[in-house]
């Protein structure tokens, strides 16, 4: 162990910590010293989202002291961001291990510095935080959670006055007043507690309302209320307000996985609580094919991500992926408001650079203005705040599982995009056709776009390091071929240069600076490199695309699709 760890160490043992923490390092002293190192080798980084990591004790590890100076830092940035101004913030958390302490901890140091601070009575989800902010005129908020991680994990988002969060210059501004507090003898743990105020049905009911105000169809939910809707929340906080968000658009037929319905951090039904992953949906495919369902959807544990099951062409129970969601979304809501006559000339829409280009034709098709921004659903908020007053935003959303409908929340939201899939299935329903029946058709009006993606972790204190030299091997000698088709166009967002490798012409990138590069190939794949800013992992988004004739040519393009990502994975050696 090199010395400054065991310095650290030392100054911790010796701190104003709590015995309770000096007796857990010591015992990982003396039976763990692996552990120790690990958990002492860096300050755990507030990042541009906030915190996130394991919990336990050390400096690398989420706990009372890193979320308390961590709080004291944001707290010193709002205190010169509105000086001489009546601060408000809102604090919300979800299901995880610990998560009501952390949410209390942040509330008491926010409500010492003078803040008044809305605290959440108990877990809810995370977008109605975001709808808290806007709601209540906070200036800030935070939500403990670490979203779809497995159980070990939670963290610290951190959210701006619009409901959205953090983006320059906010983010690196607080950046900067956290790593300023070099000790927890600089943080306000306490004083402040009459600064605290609940919240609970009343902000609830505000938010359920503004989600009945999203449906284009409440006509149809009504001939079709009985529709049968298997619900998870995965042991998180969407059994909070998924039932009441179903039960207030109509829906009478609503099945709740009973195994998975209590909040739980420790996740005992799965190994990760992640609507992305099969494994963790096959207890809710398991009841959709016993009650012969017309639709499963299942919610992450802070639920603002949102995973669906339907029906195959052939009958078979089969999990959509976060394009294909995103994708069925977009159109029933630019198809749907035009149906219904309620489009505006001003409407648009919102994805990212690394969900599936077929957004983009869908809203030419429906002439309706479609954005691209970096991924992260803070850039979608943004962006619709950039456009406020002079655009109509409908819909946002990415691959990863996320959407946000309507611009009264700024963030991904489960709850809502549950209760506008329930409302497309009925509406396709009502037509006689099953969601992905639907997706087909529009496959064959729009083109057969797929995509997929593979993670690769990279753990330990050098984890972070072999990725950035992964990124900077693939940023200095760009592959001229990937899967024997020649490599044409290299976008590097961290440089802000695009360059067509062919000719040798660059242009500007004009998006904030993001450690992505993206190849796009002769034959208009597209693969995309991304490290994660939150993890040692790096992530490999695969988009490929042909024509579809007709229903009877799905199966047959489908397992083209499939054999050239294979393809390109392979020539990339990343299987």
């Amino acid at each position: 162990m090199s010395q400054a760890i065991e310095e650290k160490v030392a100054s911790w043992l010796a701190g104003n910590y709590d015995e309770a923490t000096k007796l857990a390092i010591k015992d990982l002293q003396s039976k763990q010293p692996a552990e120790l190192e690990d958990s002492f080798y860096k300050n755990l980084e507030f990042g541009t989202g906030g915190l996130r990591g394991i919990m336990g004790v050390g400096s690398n590890r989420i706990n009372k002291y890193t979320i308390g100076m961590a709080t004291q830092g944001f707290s010193n940035y709002l205190l010169k961001a509105y000086p001489n101004e009546k601060i408000s913030v809102a604090i919300g958390h979800d299901s995880r291990n610990n998560a009501r302490f952390f949410a209390e901890t942040t509330a008491q140091v926010f409500a010492a510095n003078g803040f008044t601070v809305y605290l959440f009575e108990a877990l809810r989800p995370t977008p109605e935080l975001s709808f808290a902010i806007r709601n209540l005129k906070c200036k800030a908020g935070v939500v403990c959670t670490a979203s779809h991680n497995p159980k070990e994990y939670n963290g610290y988002k951190a959210y701006w006055n619009d409901g959205g969060q953090l983006v320059p210059p906010h983010d690196n501004n607080v950046i900067k007043e956290v790593d300023a507090i070099q000790s927890i003898d600089d943080v306000k743990w306490s004083g402040g507690e009459a600064n605290i105020q609940l919240l609970g049905n009343a902000m609830d009911e505000a938010y359920l309302d503004m989600l009945k105000s999203l449906s284009v169809y409440p006509d149809v939910i009504e001939a079709q209320h009985d529709l049968k809707i298997v619900y998870t929340p995965i042991h998180g906080t969407g059994i909070t307000l998924v039932p009441k968000a179903l039960a207030k658009y109509g829906f009478t037929n609503v099945h709740v996985v009973e195994e998975q319905s209590n909040p739980d951090g420790n996740f005992p039904t799965v190994v990760y609580p992640n609507p992305e992953e099969s494994e963790t949906m096959s207890m809710g495919l398991k009841k959709a094919k016993e009650l012969d369902a017309d639709i499963l959807l299942g919610t992450d544990p802070d639920a603002d991500r949102v995973g669906v099951g339907v029906k195959n062409h052939k009958g078979e129970w089969v999990l959509m992926n976060g394009n294909q969601t995103a994708v069925l979304a977009f159109a029933y809501m630019m198809e749907a408001r035009r149906a219904k006559g309620i489009a505006k000339p001003n409407d648009m829409v919102v994805s990212t650079i690394v969900t599936t280009e077929m957004i983009n034709e869908v809203a030419r098709k429906n002439q309706v203005t479609c954005y691209n921004v970096l991924t992260g659903f803070k850039w979608i908020a943004e962006l619709v705040k950039d456009k406020e007053g002079k655009e109509n935003y409908i819909i946002g959303g990415e691959e990863s599982f996320g959407l946000m409908i309507g611009d009264q929340i700024r963030d991904k939201d489960a709850v809502s995009a549950v209760a506008i899939l329930c409302e497309m299935a009925a509406y396709e329903k009502s037509k006689g056709r099953t969601l992905f029946e639907k997706m087909i058709e529009l496959y064959i009006q729009y083109g057969f776009y797929y995509e997929t993606l593979i993670s690769i972790t990279k753990k330990g204190m050098n984890g972070q390091q072999e990725i950035a030299n992964m990124m900077e091997g693939y940023r200095q000698a760009p592959p001229s071929k990937i899967n024997n088709t020649a490599v044409v166009t290299l976008l590097d967002y961290e440089k802000q240069i695009g360059k067509n490798l062919i000719t040798g012409e660059s242009w500007k990138i004009d998006l904030p600076k993001s450690n992505v590069l993206q190849f796009i190939t002769e034959d208009g794949s597209k693969i995309s490199a991304r490290p994660s800013g939150t993890e040692p992992k790096i992530k490999f988004y695969f988009s490929v695309h042909t024509t579809l004739k007709d229903k009877a040519s799905f199966d047959q393009q489908y397992q083209n699709l499939q054999d050239k990502i294979n393809g390109i994975i392979a020539s990339m050696q990343l299987n």
